[in-house]
């Protein structure tokens, strides 16, 4: 029987909170946590009742500690280790192109390939004694995966630096650098990130998954290209109920009830 390594709740109708429930290994990112995790968020993908996913963790001080490293030290031929590296950037794309709004619950301190997944979710809140970082140069091996999330979220210096020193930086500091969305002190933070999810499920899941491909269509191009496929995305947003309703509910002064239409 296949040990559970991640669940899924439903604190609400429109939120499901991934959590990452591995403590013995400290979440690390190993071939079986991450088809579970994966397969968890696809069904949130497909579940039109989703509104918001909330990825978390079940250990009381880190989040995830990223890769596996005895996988890595195996004697897997390279081939065979190529393969089972495909789950990391099949889970930021997946992240980048779920349709829905994704929140990173940084519990704890979040090392490595998971810095990597934070970095691909929309939104990361953090406890206050979190820590971000790449402490795997310590032990002979470098972040080339997550160094594409990194430059893209955040200076190229400071990014450097993480990744070649491998000191850890403070919750108050990811939000310092821009990559942390919100600070909140220990005990009020899983209060904290529900009233965020709650809120984010009040807007329209259409208007949502519509914002999230425009950005997704556009992050690498060039400013005038981005321009262009904005227009379009914009106007195919002008042409759905729900934006005429979110207007008109405005006006009336009343709560919008968005059809996905």
């Amino acid at each position: 029987m296949t040990t559970a390594l991640v669940r899924s709740d439903r604190p609400d109708p429109g939120v499901v909170i991934v959590t990452l429930d591995s403590p013995a290994t400290r979440n690390a990112l190993g071939d079986e946590l991450m088809d579970q995790l994966l397969a968890a968020l696809e069904a949130a993908r497909d579940d039109s009742e989703v509104r918001v996913v909330v990825i978390t963790s079940s250990h009381d001080r880190v989040f995830s500690a990223g890769g596996d490293l005895k996988a890595f030290a195996d004697d897997r031929s390279p081939d065979e280790k190529f393969e089972g590296l495909g789950r990391f950037p099949r889970l930021y794309r997946l992240l980048g192109a779920l349709g829905k709004p994704v929140i990173c619950a940084a519990n704890g301190d979040v090392l490595a390939g998971a810095f990597g997944l934070a970095l691909a979710c929309d939104l990361v809140i953090a406890k206050e004694s979190a820590r971000f970082g790449c402490p795997e140069i310590n032990v002979g091996v470098f972040p080339f995966m997550i160094s594409a999330l990194l430059y893209r979220n955040i200076d190229r210096m400071k990014a450097n630096e993480l990744m070649m020193v491998g000191d850890l930086v403070t919750a108050t500091e990811g939000k310092e650098l821009g990559f942390v969305n919100r600070v909140v002190p220990d005990d009020d933070f899983e209060a904290e990130v529900l009233a965020w999810a709650l809120r984010i499920a009040t807007k329209s899941p259409l208007l949502m998954r519509l914002g999230k491909e425009a950005i997704d269509a556009t992050r690498d191009l060039p400013l005038g290209d981005a321009f262009d496929v904005l227009q379009h995305h914009l106007a195919d947003a002008f042409g759905t109920a729900d934006m005429k309703e979110g207007v008109a509910a405005f006006r009336e002064k009343r709560d919008p009830v968005w059809s996905l239409r």
